[in-house]
């Protein structure tokens, strides 16, 4: 599904960057409300996300609403000042609901239901699902329009996560109707499936399920079933979308993705559209060491499938998060330095699930704002001066991130036809690759937009195309075109590999850029996690390699060792135009990436957005008012970067070079 354009919000939440979180005063007694409301006005908060999971809190009965908590808690936060993100809270499905209607239970694939009690406990696709929230939807919106408190809507709460994929009968009849609209008939469909395999094309549009994940199915239908829920999903949206457009016309409507590396569970980027402001939930994983570069890689995406606007960053961890094996709390500076890093990368917000933590439910352990050890606690300090910190940043909002002289193609359709079918290496993780590079082009400050794979390539020196495993003629053809205008592309290995179908491009890999990048491979060679391939220009191979031909291109190393031996492994095609169509068949490891990108970077002409000391990570927004350089230091050593001004934190002002102690921060207005 290609939406329309995103309409545009009539206007931020908040006259400021928006600070606060998830608050779920129904947990508590009136008096602890009440203190909750002074500490938020203490430090700063302005917007609080209210009611994601007050369903059965407004409706305790079938049909016998009751608003009064909302109207005081609305009344309540108006006086202070705060504006309220108003949730649908239909991500809470009451037990009440459950026990009247039991088939509303998303089904796994053995037709087992979900047992009550998650979130999102529902099927995407059930009707009578639909007309039981749509009415709450209708009563909720009805009764509270035109409350001076209600900054915008929040729908639901992450949709697809717990309920993505749904297998029950209704599913599967609607996964008929939606494969019956796409293909018109079942011949086209047998034709785009590849269904002549193993003699399973069908006779009937009647004959097909929702595809197992347990048996060797068919990869055209397994992709066609994650774009099914998808829009399943997204079909709740806009229905809930509607009511509240119906009901309070110009306050804009959103719902929290939960972008990261991908592939997501729906299609974030083709959802966007449909979005009057684009917000994201992300929680770093404590054990990864680089856990703020991978923060950055979905900072920039939220960046791309924003249309470079500014973007809401509606939830974070304060401290550790609770459903990892181990969860971390965060080391000292790093919840200030992670809430700064999303507002560099575009963010005109900071908030967090949630806001006092909760004493009781599954998430008891989840960090807070307000933490269980109260305000005393080193998290509280923290988040006391973070509310400083975005204070002194007023004038950053509706500033926009400038400088990015490199784009990465990313596409969760290419993650979900990576993971569907069987693979040279089964069980893939999609991203590595370009996780990998853009973690590369971090350390050297190099400035990213993470763009879906349709986007316009105008206006940038280097388009890296990242294990982009399925593309369309169409893309493929704008990377084409890109590097025959004069412009630098990276194909990495498996890319271009399938069509939309899903469908291998016959002709020898990576079939839909094999006439750009002027070389082809027979066949891959994988290696395992403990193996490796010298090439012979001193660089090293790993993951995986292949038996490459050079038709019309350099080769610029070889390999030298392992099966293909003696094969390119990294050539270079030049253009007429100036421009140059590099093709790595195997991933190299990080000193051997390091070097390519230098040279990729320098004969591009790329420049970092400031020159720093290791482990600086460096990131300039820009409005008419001004340009602001956010300098955050993730080394445990001093470090410092060059640059003239005034940083906002502290009023400090600075000549040619900025020092910043180990894990420090500073957001510096240039000259």
């Amino acid at each position: 599904m290609r939406p329309e354009a995103r309409p545009a919000a009539d206007s931020w939440p908040t006259p400021a960057l928006s600070f606060g979180g998830d608050y779920s005063p129904e947990q508590w007694p009136h008096e602890i409300v009440l203190e909750d409301l002074a500490l938020m006005r203490e430090i700063g908060v302005n917007l609080v996300t209210l009611g994601v999971f007050s369903w059965v809190k407004h409706e305790p009965r079938e049909g016998q609403f009751d608003f009064s908590w909302i109207d005081e808690m609305l009344d309540l936060l108006h006086e202070s000042g705060i504006r309220v993100d108003l949730a649908t809270p239909t991500a809470a499905v009451p037990m009440w609901l459950h026990r009247l209607h039991s088939e509303i239970l998303p089904q796994d694939e053995f037709g087992h239901p979900l047992a009550p009690g998650g979130r999102n406990g529902f099927c995407p696709s059930s009707p009578v699902y639909r007309e039981y929230s749509l009415r709450l939807v209708e009563a909720l919106a009805g009764h509270v329009a035109g409350h001076p408190a209600i900054a915008m809507w929040h729908v639901g709460n992450e949709l697809g996560g717990g309920n993505a994929r749904c297998h029950c009968p209704v599913s599967n009849d609607h996964f008929r109707h939606w494969v019956a609209q796409r293909y018109g008939t079942v011949a086209a469909l047998n034709e785009a499936w590849g269904m002549s395999f193993w003699g399973n094309s069908y006779s009937s549009f009647e004959e097909i399920t929702t595809p197992s994940t347990q048996t060797a199915h068919n990869p055209g239908q397994l992709l066609d079933y994650e774009r099914f829920s998808s829009d399943a999903l997204l079909d709740q949206y806009l229905a809930e979308k509607a009511v509240l457009n119906r009901h309070t016309p110009g306050v804009p409507v959103t719902t929290n993705f939960m972008v990261g590396l991908g592939p997501d569970v729906v299609d974030y980027a083709r959802w966007a559209p449909h979005m009057d402001i684009v917000a994201n939930d992300h929680y770093t994983y404590g054990p990864d060491p680089l856990r703020h570069q991978e923060l950055a890689f979905a900072g920039d995406r939220m960046r791309g499938i924003s249309a470079g606007g500014p973007w809401m960053l509606m939830e974070h961890a304060a401290g550790a998060a609770s459903w990892h094996a181990i969860n971390q709390a965060k080391k000292p500076g790093e919840l200030i330095r992670h809430a700064l890093a999303h507002v560099a990368r575009g963010s005109d917000s900071v908030m967090y699930f949630q806001w006092r933590a909760s004493t009781s439910g599954t998430e008891q352990f989840h960090s807070a704002m307000l933490p269980h050890a109260g305000r005393r606690s080193r998290i509280f300090g923290d988040i006391t001066t973070l509310g400083g910190h975005l204070a002194n940043l007023a004038e950053v909002k509706d500033s926009t991130v400038t400088g990015a002289q490199v784009a990465l193609l990313h596409d969760n359709e290419a993650g979900w036809a990576l993971k569907s079918g069987l693979k040279p290496t089964n069980r893939p993780v999609y991203a590595d690759t370009a996780r990998a590079i853009h973690s590369s082009l971090f350390e050297r400050a190099v400035t990213v937009d993470v763009l879906p794979a349709w986007h316009a390539l105008a206006g940038y020196k280097v388009v890296v195309v990242p294990g982009l495993f399925l593309v369309s003629a169409e893309n493929a053809r704008a990377v084409a075109e890109f590097a025959e205008n004069g412009g630098t592309v990276v194909v990495t290995w498996f890319s271009g590999i399938v069509d939309e179908r899903n469908t291998v491009i016959p002709g020898g890999f990576p079939g839909a850029f094999r006439d750009l990048l002027g070389a082809w491979s027979e066949e891959f060679y994988p290696l395992t996690p403990e193996e490796s391939v010298d090439l012979d220009n001193g660089w090293r191979g790993i993951r995986s390699s292949e038996l490459v031909h050079a038709e019309g291109a350099e080769v610029i190393a070889s390999y030298g060792s392992g099966d293909v031996a003696g094969y390119p492994a990294v050539t270079r095609r030049s253009f007429a135009g100036g421009g140059t169509a590099w093709y790595l068949s195997t991933d190299l490891d990080t000193a051997s990436l390091g070097e390519f990108l230098d040279r990729v970077l320098t004969e591009a002409g790329v420049t970092p957005a400031a020159t720093v000391s290791a482990g600086v990570e460096a990131v300039r927004r820009r409005s008419p008012a001004g340009s602001y350089l956010f300098l955050l230091n993730h080394a445990t050593t001093e470090g410092w970067a060059e640059a003239t001004g005034t940083d906002l934190l502290t009023g400090a002002r600075h000549a040619v070079r900025v020092p910043l102690p180990a894990g420090g921060v500073a957001v510096i207005r240039e000259d």
